[in-house]
């Protein structure tokens, strides 16, 4: 590393989006992504959607009672 570095000419903000998304990821234990990765394989869609659906219907499930 350099003892200094010269930003007179950096550009503040320069990779800034103000609308910019940030998907974190989500770590499973291994029963409950073993269960998704079976569900996927046995639906022939993706572990993705297979979350999505299921968290999409807990969701409902909870709203319902608020």
């Amino acid at each position: 590393m350099k003892k200094e570095y010269d930003f007179s000419n950096a550009v503040r903000g320069k990779f800034y989006r103000k609308d910019a998304q940030l998907n974190l990821p989500i770590y499973l234990d291994k029963d409950i992504a073993d269960f998704i990765h079976k569900v996927a394989a046995q639906k022939k869609i993706d572990s993705q959607t297979v979350v999505n659906k299921m968290l999409r219907g807990n969701k409902e499930i909870i709203q319902a009672f608020q």
